[in-house]
């Protein structure tokens, strides 16, 4: 089993406080939900690095059903006898629904942020190639610049210039890139391909899209079958916002979050 990196933002137990279980995205890491945390006092955030990411372990297989075990023992880890409302943004939004597939009496709600799963095959591996083919930078400018160029120009400066400094590492020859394996972000963009799933019945769920998002990572045949087999326990919110939901919508996540505590 795969022990992740795991973070801990507000104070209290899992006995006495309510919890989060957060799930970055691709190429993410877990204290990319400090931001968020500040607008949710009295909630205990555990947010982990999930597998080839930040300070966990890189080795393979990562498959999404690796992520999940992975996953699983968190929650057994950090919130043993509570049942957690799960947050997931990109890919952290599909490991969140096959989390909750896989133990559907743990999980209290879903708040999905423009979860990616389900993706067009050719569309997973042109953005899997590109972003092997330009995997690094030649400084901290090239990569503040690349990260302002990939959905995060709305993001706030402090915001972004913490991530330089919590996930931008050196490269060999002098170059740097960001605290990731490679292969493992690679082989996250064939996952995201594979068929997407819906939350298991009964669970409550928050689905936020962002509509600035094009292709979506939110595939219309997706919220159709939410609608038509999952009925009231799915709720749809569309932002005017890129990807980066956490960061540009971190009231309404807060607030979606909270609904379900």
């Amino acid at each position: 089993m795969t022990a992740l990196n795991t973070y801990v933002f507000g104070g209290g137990s899992a006995e006495s406080t309510p919890t989060v279980l957060a799930i970055h995205g691709l190429t993410g890491h877990g204290r990319r939900w400090e931001p968020l945390a500040r607008h949710l006092s009295g909630v205990r955030i555990v947010a982990p690095d999930l597998i080839g990411h930040g300070s966990s372990p890189w080795r393979p297989p990562w498959s999404i059903e690796h992520h999940v075990r992975a996953l699983s023992a968190v929650l057994d880890a950090h919130v043993p006898d509570g049942r957690p409302v799960v947050v997931g943004h990109s890919f952290g939004g599909a490991l969140a629904l096959h989390l909750a597939t896989h133990r559907p009496d743990a999980v209290k709600g879903l708040v999905l942020l423009d979860p990616a799963q389900g993706l067009d095959p050719e569309f997973a591996l042109q953005v899997a190639t590109d972003s092997l083919d330009n995997w690094d930078y030649a400084n901290a400018d090239a990569a503040r610049a690349a990260k302002r160029a990939e959905g995060w120009a709305d993001v706030p400066d402090d915001i972004l210039e913490a991530e330089l400094a919590e996930h931008l590492i050196p490269r060999p020859h002098g170059r740097v890139g960001w605290r990731v394996s490679a292969p493992a972000a690679a082989a996250s963009w064939s996952e995201m391909a594979r068929p997407a799933v819906l939350p298991p019945p009964g669970v409550p769920t928050h689905i936020v899209v962002a509509d600035q998002v094009q292709p979506p990572f939110v595939r219309p045949a997706f919220l159709e079958a939410c609608a038509s087999e999952r009925g009231d326990d799915v709720t749809v919110h569309h932002v005017d916002c890129a990807h980066m939901v956490p960061f540009l919508e971190p009231e309404l996540s807060a607030s979606l979050i909270r609904s379900l505590l």
